[in-house]
């Protein structure tokens, strides 16, 4: 009896992760450091933003948008580094998304930003290169789970 009562409570709370008004998932950031370059990848669904940022930047909220952010840096300091990026988001169903980025000046400081509509829950596979003048790309690979 025990034991039954035990699945069954695991089981509900497995389905409750799942249920439609699950608050969105927290950001998530990954580092990527190579010799002197620093990579940081942030993902997060857009509803999490306030209403003035998103209307400040021109970003669409919700909880079906995901947001990613990538900025590259250079030195101890981590000074702004000219860069290509780009990235590719890869759903459980094989569905591949090429990510468009835009440069996003902010404070002295350039990000590569960009966006893609998702359904949700869904579990996201991340590819991200950059390039940098003269060098190896670098390529940073993670998987976030969006509900």
């Amino acid at each position: 009896m025990f034991r039954t009562a035990l699945l069954a409570f695991s089981a509900a709370a497995l389905l409750a992760g799942c249920a439609p008004d699950a608050p969105p998932a927290a950001p998530h950031e990954e580092v990527l450091q190579r010799g002197d370059t620093t990579v940081r990848a942030t993902v997060m669904q857009t509803s999490t933003l306030s209403e003035a940022i998103a209307a400040r930047y021109g970003i669409e909220r919700g909880d079906d948008r995901v947001l990613l952010v990538v900025g590259v840096r250079q030195g101890p300091a981590e000074d702004p580094a000219d860069a290509t990026v780009t990235a590719t988001a890869t759903d459980l169903r094989g569905r591949r998304h090429a990510i468009p980025l835009h440069a996003l000046e902010a404070g002295g400081l350039v990000d590569h930003v960009g966006s893609l509509r998702v359904e949700l829950p869904a579990t996201l596979s991340f590819e991200i290169e950059v390039r940098r003048a003269g060098g190896q790309p670098l390529r940073m690979r993670f998987n976030h789970d969006f509900r």
